[in-house]
């Protein structure tokens, strides 16, 4: 290895660890960050994809650990967005669709949810929509749907969607996205593996990634505070914005 190679893999690797640091400090696996990284550094499209979801499983069932250890995570508000996303998500994966559309759009409505969390759309109401089971079952499922359509884990819906129905604090919200990631890059990586043999190669990247993802989830999980996650999360999905538009 020369010296050049071997400062580009430095590199790569202190990113690898500041995106999972990142990520996971607000419940999100890192997918998209992580396909952007890859792809900056010219990694092949084979080893890009199974590799973004094998560190997305990673890095999100930490994130969900740490959470749930601090009791950040409530199951009633898991379940119904995740027993409707799942098979939604399959739907998504299966329509033929012009996907540049829709990431613009997605792209959008993330930028109104930054805006929002942000306080400069302010909602002049200031109240909060009550939780029922047939609303979160109907939001996972177009989350769902989002996600199999366009090859997003879902996280950067959920998280700022709880938040604006007024569902779930940061942290609450940040528990529920991690699992909720982390079963759905599962059902990607076992659809994924059907048509294609996935090389012990995507494997390698996951104790570096883990230094961060373990990092971030302590903070996020207990350090942190909800104005400062808050701060992390609209760039996390700032980044999304970026990518969901230029990819």
């Amino acid at each position: 290895m020369t010296t050049t190679t071997l400062g580009l893999w430095m590199l790569f690797a202190v990113l690898l660890v500041c995106i999972a640091f990142l990520y996971s400090s607000v419940g999100h696996g890192g997918a998209s960050g992580y396909i952007a990284l890859m792809a900056a550094f010219s990694y092949p499209i084979s080893y890009i994809k199974p590799t973004a979801l094998i560190l997305n499983i990673a890095i999100s069932g930490v994130a969900f650990i740490y959470f749930k250890k601090y009791n950040h995570f409530t199951w009633s508000l898991f379940y119904p967005f995740a027993i409707a996303s799942i098979p939604a998500a399959f739907i998504g994966g299966f329509l033929d669709i012009n996907t540049k559309l829709y990431k613009i759009v997605l792209a959008f409505f993330l930028l109104v949810a930054i805006l929002r969390l942000m306080g400069v759309l302010k909602n002049t109401s200031q109240k909060s929509i009550a939780f029922n089971t047939p609303l979160a079952l109907g939001i996972g499922f177009v989350i769902g749907l989002f996600s199999g359509m366009i090859g997003i884990g879902g996280g950067i819906i959920l998280t700022p969607v709880i938040l604006l129905l007024g569902w779930g604090k940061m942290k609450v919200a940040a528990a529920v996205s991690a699992l909720f990631i982390f079963v759905n890059s599962i059902a990607g990586i076992v659809g994924y593996s059907i048509h294609h043999q996935i090389s012990t190669e995507s494997f390698r990247l996951v104790p570096i990634a883990l230094i961060g993802g373990v990092l971030g989830a302590i903070y996020g999980s207990n350090k942190g505070s909800q104005k400062a996650l808050k701060y992390v999360l609209t760039t996390v999905l700032l980044v999304a914005c970026f990518k969901l538009i230029l990819y």
